[in-house]
Parts: structure tokens; C-alpha cells; sequence
């Protein structure tokens, strides 16, 4: 059967011209050799890939764009934010200057290390591109104080870390990028836990596609994210996608903004576009949430993209992905002159207010009394109550929980340490030479959540200390047993590192490394009252849609 449409071809992502401003990081490794017809072939040593990951994940692990930077600044300089969200971007731009210095890394989850490269036609290396983009990983991790978190499966059920960071997620592809048969352009992406288990894919038909629909839908869907993934965000809604792995994939790049420069409307060509009308409605909605920059106020969104893709008539998948606080990502070329790397920001403290800002009042809580006291004096204060922190705490995350509940449930007694001190949520990435502490900032407490009842029922966990919100179990535990939940600010893990915490040591299981029982003397350590012991919780209310419930 014939067509009566002529052919026609559009990239379903057309990403338009490259603007970046790129630093030389080498121009060894490189070379132009004659080819057949004429043609000439860029020849890309393995050593030249090595070297420019390592450097890539150096600078995304210390160094923000500018734009993120300025972002940051601008939240201060708003007198729409709440004292909340100036508090919070205030630290961030603390913590990002602390991490321009090179030893302690922005955030302690320093990630999953993601590469995608296009590689030209007239671009020619020895085939194992792969394995030397993996060798620059391996180094990065191993040489800095980077954390490692890539668990090897064993067995089904068991798994030990690798001790490298490695596997990284590499994805290469033989394509002109740009049009350039001589260029070889990479992204390079590390991926926290926070901020990947924030990727959302929803299945939906035809009758969402229309604008009240969509925004009800959203209404909804949005503020299921939390901020356990360190808002503000870059926020990514991808709507369409001829399958679903498109469409997730579609919404991980546009966080990062490497779709930017889509086009802003669409074509019969089908290639996919930006709605930049809904990109603003969208903001705007998330500012009206009161969720803010994880605190209560109006950021808790830095931007938002929301890209428009094809789709069969039958589906109509919706992608959803952040990046967060620690917007670690960064664009690479290698081309006939050198190897270039994206140019982040070295200098990030141009973007520090010159004059301290007026906080809202904070309460200072001593840990070295009992925890009957500490809990008596946190019950005199309401949620969103901003706390300075001083004395003693134990770290003790997912693995250590696990194994704290076989103890449990054998019979044996909560641990001491547990029923003593507040716990907190966290696990650190190396410590430097001469410093007490590598960056060491709070986990997603949600993952503790089912181990709650059972500790607070058995004397511990009465205070505990981490990111992100909790489910309704936490706050009927803790208005049961008298607890408490604290909301840490997530992202500034240098500052944390540098400025308030002055002893570590591990208590129990040290075979477990990062998620080992630590015990650390935290000093002015920033925190809010989340949950209390009556039963109020700050997020319950701001998760709750306004715009209207449908059923999907």
C-alpha cells in the first residue's frame, strides 16, 4: 500500500546548537590522520578518554554551573521567600564554596557515575572506549574523597560493595554530533540515590491531554516527590515518548539541561519540543505549594522543563525526574583541537550575599543531656522550629536498621547507643588528612521508615535526624511513643563536614564501611522539627493537592 505522505526525517530530539563555554583540558591524544577520498579522521587515544572522565567527575563531585549558582542567589535576594528557603540557599552557597576547594566533595552520596558520548563517523579510537571511560571513573572515585555506593549482586539476595564505585552506566552512540563527523561530545552525570529514586514513570491515556487535567494531575503528582531529594530542583516533566525507557531517559536529560535548546513548538516532523508556556505554569504551581526549599516557602523549584514527545496512539507515557541541590553534570568534546571540558564555576563564593541575612530565631538543643530531657524540650516547640544541634549523635542507615531488627525479633535488647542518642540518618564519603569528618550530609529517612514502630517501641530511634518527609506509620509511632523526627538540611555535606562535625568513630559493624554505626560530635548542627510527638507533621499538609483529585 502506497503512502501519500513524502518522506521526511527530524531527530526525535533535535538539540540545537551547542553554547557551552568549554575549558581545554588537554590537547594530547589527539590527532588528524588522511583517510581514503580525502577524508580526514580524528584519532582519539584511550588515554585521552581516561584522562578527561577523571577530570569530568573531579568537577562535577566540587564544582556547580553558574546558572545554578545564581539560581541559588537569587532565592536571598527575594523578599517572596519564606526565611526558610533564604536560610537554605544560604547554605548551599556555603557548602558549594567549601566544595570549590577541591578536598570535600558537595554532597556524601557522590553517586552513580553516568556517560553518554556521540561519536562521530570520522572519529577513530582502538574500540574499547567503554573500559577506558571506566578506568577514569575508577580513578576519580579511588583517588579523591569520593564515596563508594555501587553494591555488586552476589547472589540474588546477597551483595557486597565494590569498593570502586564501579559499575558506571555508559552509553555510547555512532552518530555526528551536531553534524560534526570529526567530534566525539560526552555528558557526564553523577547520580545520587535521593535524587534517582525521584524518577517517576506514569502510564496515561489521551484524556489527560488537556490543560486542566494535566495540571491536576501534576497537582498531584509533584508534590509526591518530597524533599528527600534536596530541593530546589531542576524539575523535567516528559510527557509522550514512543516507549517508556524514552520517555524516563527524555526526562533525566532535560534535568540536566542538555535538551535546552529543543525547539518550542511542534511539527508534523514529530520531533519532540519544549512547552514553555507549561514550563511556566508548571513553576508556578510548585511555588504555590508551600513546600519551598524543603522548609516551607516558595523554591521548591529552581526551573522546570517539560518537553513534549510523540507517542503511539495507544500510550501516553509521563516521565518525571529532578536534579537536585548537587546538579552534578557536566558537557565534554574532543575535537581536532584538544579535549574540552564544560567550564563550572571555581569561584562560587561572587555569588555570597556581602551582609548576613535576618533568620528566623533558632532554638539550641543539647545532646549531651538524657533523652528524656532532650525530648521534654523539643516538645515545647512547634513544627518548622529551626534547631542548632551540639553534643553527640549516632549514625546508623538502612543496613545497620536491618540488622538492629534481627536482634530484635531473636529477642535481644535495643543496643544502648540507639536508646541514648538521637539517631542520624547518613553515611559519610572518605575523610580527608587533617579533617575530622568527610562530607557528611543526612539520607532519605523514608527508607527507615518500616523499622520506626519496632525501635520506638523498644526505647530507640526516639529522635531521629535526616532528609525528606515520612509516612503517616512515623507520625503515629512517634505520637505513640513520644518521638521525634528532625529534618536536616540535604545538600550542604561539606559544610556539615567543615563546620559542625568534630569527632567520628565507628560503634558497631565496621566491616560495613559508609554504613557502619558511627558515633560523631556535631557542634551548632542545623535542623527543624518535622514531626512531633503530638502527631503534627509539616508535610502532611503541603502534600495534599488543591487543584483536584481525578482517577488514574
Amino acid at each position: 500500500m502506497s503512502s501519500s505522505v513524502d518522506f521526511s526525517y527530524s531527530p526525535l530530539l533535535p538539540t540545537g546548537a551547542d553554547l557551552t563555554e568549554y575549558r581545554l583540558v588537554t590537547d594530547e591524544g589527539v590527532d588528524v590522520v588522511e583517510g581514503p577520498g580525502g577524508r580526514r579522521f580524528l584519532t582519539v587515544e584511550p588515554a585521552a578518554l581516561t584522562q578527561l572522565t577523571a577530570e569530568a567527575m573531579h568537577d562535577i563531585a566540587h564544582y556547580l554551573r553558574p546558572a545554578h549558582l545564581a539560581q541559588l542567589r537569587s532565592i536571598i535576594d527575594d523578599p517572596k521567600a519564606s526565611p526558610n528557603d533564604r536560610f537554605v540557599a544560604l547554605d548551599l552557597l556555603r557548602n558549594a564554596n567549601i566544595a570549590a576547594g577541591g578536598v570535600l566533595p558537595m554532597c556524601q552520596d557522590t553517586g552513580t557515575a553516568i556517560v553518554m558520548g556521540k561519536r562521530g563517523r570520522h572519529v577513530l579510537t582502538d574500540g574499547q572506549d567503554e573500559a577506558a571511560i571506566a578506568l577514569g571513573v575508577y580513578q576519580a572515585y579511588t583517588r579523591l574523597n569520593l564515596r563508594y555506593s555501587q553494591l555488586a549482586p552476589i547472589t540474588m539476595w546477597d551483595e557486597r560493595n565494590t569498593g570502586t564505585n564501579l559499575p558506571a552506566q555508559i552509553e555510547l552512540y555512532a552518530e555526528d554530533p551536531g553534524g560534526q563527523p570529526d567530534a566525539y561530545k560526552l555528558l557526564f552525570m553523577a547520580k545520587g540515590g535521593g535524587s534517582a529514586n525521584k524518577s517517576y514513570l506514569y502510564q496515561e491515556t489521551k484524556a489527560l491531554l488537556n490543560p486542566q487535567r494535566m495540571m491536576q494531575f501534576l497537582d498531584e503528582k509533584l508534590r509526591l516527590i518530597g524533599t528527600s531529594a534536596c530541593p530546589p530542583y531542576h524539575l523535567a516533566v516528559v510527557v509522550g515518548g514512543t516507549s517508556a525507557e524514552h520517555a524516563l531517559k527524555t526526562a533525566k536529560l532535560a534535568s540536566a539541561k542538555y535538551l535546552d535548546n529543543l525547539p518550542t513548538s511542534g511539527t508534523m516532523l514529530a520531533h519532540g519540543f519544549r512547552d514553555l508556556e507549561l514550563e511556566a505554569a508548571v513553576l508556578e504551581l510548585t511555588r504555590d505549594f508551600g513546600i519551598g526549599a524543603q522548609f516551607g516557602g516558595r523554591y521548591f523549584c529552581h526551573d522546570v522543563r517539560v518537553i513534549r514527545l510523540p507517542r503511539h496512539g495507544a500510550s501516553c507515557p509521563v516521565a518525571i525526574a529532578v536534579s537536585c541541590s548537587a546538579d552534578r553534570q557536566a558537557v565534554a568534546k574532543i575535537t581536532p583541537s584538544g579535549v574540552w571540558l564544560e567550564r563550572l564555576e571555581t569561584d562560587p563564593a561572587r555569588f555570597l550575599p556581602e551582609v548576613d541575612l535576618e533568620s528566623s530565631p533558632v532554638v539550641n538543643i543539647d545532646l549531651n543531656r538524657p533523652m528524656a530531657e532532650i525530648r521534654a524540650e523539643l516538645s515545647k516547640y512547634p513544627v518548622k522550629t529551626r534547631l542548632s544541634l551540639t553534643g553527640p549523635l549516632v549514625v546508623a542507615r538502612d543496613i545497620a536498621h536491618a540488622k538492629i531488627a534481627e536482634r530484635l525479633d531473636a529477642g535481644q535488647p535495643m543496643p544502648q547507643y540507639m536508646r541514648d542518642h538521637a539517631v542520624y540518618y547518613a553515611g559519610p564519603a572518605k575523610t580527608p588528612e587533617g579533617y575530622a569528618s568527610g562530607s557528611f550530609g543526612p539520607t532519605t529517612a523514608g527508607r527507615m521508615d518500616s523499622y520506626v514502630e519496632k525501635f520506638q517501641a523498644a526505647g530507640g530511634s526516639m529522635v531521629m535526624l535526616a532528609k525528606g518527609n515520612r509516612s503517616k506509620q512515623v507520625t503515629d509511632a512517634c505520637q505513640t511513643y513520644g518521638g521525634f523526627y528532625l529534618g536536616s538540611i540535604g545538600g550542604p555535606a561539606a559544610r556539615l563536614a567543615q563546620d559542625c562535625i568534630r569527632h567520628v568513630e565507628v560503634l558497631e559493624f565496621p566491616e560495613l564501611g559508609m554504613e557502619a554505626v558511627w558515633k560523631i560530635e556535631v557542634e551548632d548542627f542545623p535542623a527543624f522539627i518535622v514531626v512531633d510527638d503530638k502527631g503534627d507533621d509539616f508535610f502532611a499538609e503541603v502534600t495534599k493537592p488543591v487543584l483536584g483529585i481525578g482517577r488514574h
